[in-house]
C-alpha cells in the first residue's frame, strides 16, 4: 500500500511521464481498436503491428538517428502498405482475408527482424534500445519520445471524436452509409490511418508482439458490458488507461518487471472477468439466465400438467399426488419436487399430507398457458395449414414467451375461438 501511495503521489517526474505516456498510448489505441472490432477485423491490428517493425527500421537506416518522428513516419509507411496490401490480394485474388493477412504479417515481420539483426551488427551505437520496439519498453517514454508520442495519441483521441457518427456507421451498416450519400471509402481509409497511427504509437509500449491485444482486447472486454457504441468506446478507453495505469505501478514496485507485458497481462485479466462475469452477456450471468429459463418453463409445464387433470375429471382444486402429475405428463422424479416447492414459495401451489393442489392463482396461471397452447396450435393450423397432429412441438416452445398483447393479437386475429385443431375448449 505504501508502494502505491508513493505511486500515485508523482514525486518523481520520470514516473509521471511514463505514467501517462501509458495511459494515452493505451486509451488512444483501445478507442480506435472499437471500430476496428466492431467492423470484424480484430486480425488487421496484428498485421499492421508486425507490418511496421522494417518500416521502424528502414527509417533509422535513412536517418541513422531514433528520432521518434523519423520513426512514426518510416512505421506508418510500412504500416499503410501492409494494409493496402492486404485489401488487394483478397480483393483481387482468390485467397482470403486471414490468408492475406497471415501472408503479410509474417513478410514484413521476416524482413522487419532481417533487418534490426542488420542493424545490430552494424556497429551503430545509435541503434541501442531499437529492439525494444518487438517487446515494448514504456519506461523509455520521456522527453521528447514521450512529447511526440502523446500527441499523436491526443490526435487520435480528438479525430475518433470528430467522426464518431462516420465511424460508427461504417461499422455497422455501409451500405446505410453509401445510400446517404457519405464517402464510406474515405471514411474507411481514415479509419485505416487511425489503426496504424494506434499501432505506430502503441508498441513504444507494449511492443509489435502484443500490439494487437492493446487493440482489440479492450474492445472486447467493453462490447460484454454494453449495446451501445458511445458507451463501448468510452469503457474501453477506461479499460486500456487502467491497463497503462496498472502497468506503470508494477514497472515502478518491481523494477526488474517489463511494463508492456504487465499492461497486457492486467487488461486481459480485465477481459476475463468481463467475459466471466458482465451482466446480460457474460458467461456466468448467461448461465443463470438459462437455469432462470429452465425453471420457468418447467413450473409452467407442471402448471399445465395440474390444469389438464382438472379437465378430466372437473375439478380443478382436487389433490394430486407426485404419481398423479407423473402420469399425466412424465417428469423427472427429482426435477419436478423442486418445481412444486418453487410453486408453493410463488403461492401458485399449496401442499398437504404429501399432495399438491392448485391456488385460485395458481390455477389462473395454468389455464393461461393451456390457452396459449391451444391458441398457439389452432393459428398453426389455420394460417400455416400445418396439420393437427404436428403442431403440438411448436406450440409447446412458442407458449412459454408469448406476451399478454401477442395473446391478444392472436384472438382477433382467429375471430375470438371457442375449440383448437383438436376440438379441446380453448379457456376464456
Amino acid at each position: 500500500m505504501e508502494r502505491l501511495i508513493e505511486f500515485l503521489s508523482f514525486r518523481d517526474p520520470s514516473v509521471l511521464s511514463v505514467t501517462i505516456g501509458a495511459i494515452l498510448l493505451t486509451a488512444s489505441s483501445a478507442v480506435v481498436g472499437t471500430f476496428t472490432f466492431l467492423k470484424k477485423k480484430a486480425l488487421v491490428g496484428d498485421a499492421v503491428a508486425h507490418s511496421v517493425l522494417p518500416g521502424i527500421c528502414l527509417a533509422f537506416l535513412l536517418s541513422g538517428t531514433k528520432n521518434p518522428i523519423f520513426l512514426i513516419g518510416g512505421a506508418f509507411a510500412t504500416g499503410w502498405i501492409s494494409l493496402l496490401l492486404v485489401d488487394k490480394i483478397s480483393m483481387r485474388s482468390k485467397l482470403k482475408e486471414d490468408t492475406a493477412i497471415a501472408l503479410i504479417l509474417s513478410v514484413f515481420f521476416g524482413l522487419g527482424i532481417l533487418l534490426l539483426t542488420y542493424i545490430q551488427h552494424s556497429g551503430n551505437a545509435a541503434q541501442t534500445g531499437l529492439d525494444s520496439f518487438l517487446f515494448g519498453k514504456a519506461a523509455a517514454l520521456v522527453g521528447q519520445d514521450l512529447l511526440v508520442f502523446g500527441v499523436v495519441a491526443v490526435v487520435l483521441l480528438l479525430a475518433v471524436t470528430l467522426f464518431f457518427k462516420e465511424l460508427k456507421l461504417i461499422a455497422f451498416d455501409p451500405a446505410f452509409a453509401r445510400a446517404l450519400g457519405l464517402p464510406v471509402y474515405g471514411i474507411d481509409l481514415l479509419l485505416t490511418t487511425l489503426t496504424v497511427l494506434a499501432v505506430v504509437t502503441g508498441i513504444q509500449a507494449v511492443g509489435v508482439v502484443l500490439m494487437a491485444a492493446m487493440l482489440i482486447t479492450p474492445a472486447a472486454a467493453a462490447r460484454f458490458w454494453t449495446d451501445d457504441a458511445l458507451h463501448m468506446t468510452l469503457l474501453a478507453a477506461t479499460l486500456g488507461a487502467l491497463s497503462g495505469l496498472a502497468g506503470a505501478f508494477v514497472s515502478y514496485a518491481a523494477p526488474a518487471m517489463p511494463t508492456g507485458p504487465w499492461i497486457v497481462m492486467v487488461v486481459s485479466v480485465l477481459a476475463m472477468l468481463s467475459f466471466f462475469f458482465a451482466p446480460r452477456r457474460g458467461i456466468v450471468s448467461r448461465w443463470f439466465q438459462q437455469r432462470q429459463l429452465q425453471h420457468t418453463i418447467l413450473d409452467e409445464n407442471v402448471l399445465k400438467a395440474l390444469y389438464h387433470l382438472g379437465e378430466a375429471d372437473d375439478d380443478m382444486f382436487r389433490d394430486r399426488s407426485l404419481e398423479q402429475i407423473i402420469a399425466r405428463r412424465f417428469f423427472p422424479r427429482r426435477p419436478l419436487r423442486r418445481a412444486l416447492q418453487r410453486l408453493q414459495r410463488r403461492k401458485l401451489v399449496q401442499r398437504r399430507n404429501g399432495t399438491w393442489r392448485f391456488t385460485k392463482a395458481g390455477q389462473q396461471k395454468g389455464q393461461r398457458m393451456v390457452r396459449l397452447h391451444r391458441l398457439w396450435e389452432l393459428y398453426l393450423s389455420r394460417y400455416l395449414e400445418i396439420a393437427p397432429d404436428h403442431v403440438h412441438e411448436d406450440a409447446e416452445t412458442i407458449e412459454h414467451i408469448l406476451t399478454p398483447e401477442l395473446e391478444q393479437e392472436l384472438a382477433r386475429q382467429l375471430d375470438f375461438p371457442e375449440r383448437d385443431p383438436h376440438q379441446s375448449k380453448i379457456p376464456s
